[in-house]
């Protein structure tokens, strides 16, 4: 299994930040090799990714969810993976995501890229496309503020 830990400090609030991240809809728009995200209800969402050409189709459920704290969640089919996003509140507006992931590789191409950092890099670069967004725009597209206990 294959793990990344990525940590970016934002000069958003605490509030901006996560409402921001719930909005996964807008994900194409910073993280690189997702085409699309659709929420069907609100602990399941379906993606589209292409990463390295290879496109995959698979859903995500959101295991635990509370307000300005985390975001989980894991595949429910496909490829095999799961997620948290954590948000520490670091000042009035400043706030530290932390994202980590945990996934299967599936093929010799994912397991070499896994082992030369690739992965790593790719959740960096997202999370610095994520702090240019939110920054740039000083406010979050949108809010879901309800609570998923773990479960």
């Amino acid at each position: 299994m294959s793990q990344v830990i990525e940590t970016i400090d934002v000069s958003v609030p605490v509030r901006t930040a996560y409402d921001q991240w719930t909005q996964f809809e807008s994900f194409p728009e910073f993280m690189n090799g997702v085409e699309s995200v659709t929420q069907t209800n609100p602990t399941l969402t379906h993606w589209k990714t292409k990463v390295a050409g290879v496109e995959r189709e698979f859903d995500a459920e959101i295991t635990e969810q509370h307000p300005d704290e985390r975001v989980a969640w894991k595949s429910v089919d496909g490829k095999d993976h799961a997620g948290v996003v954590t948000f520490h509140r670091l000042g009035d507006s400043e706030t530290r995501v932390t994202v980590q992931l945990d996934w299967e590789a599936e093929n010799i191409v994912e397991k070499i890229g896994s082992a030369i950092g690739a992965d790593d890099r790719q959740i960096k670069a997202d999370l610095k496309r994520f702090k240019t967004f939110i920054e740039s725009r000083g406010t979050e597209t949108g809010a879901w503020r309800g609570d998923v206990a773990a479960g």
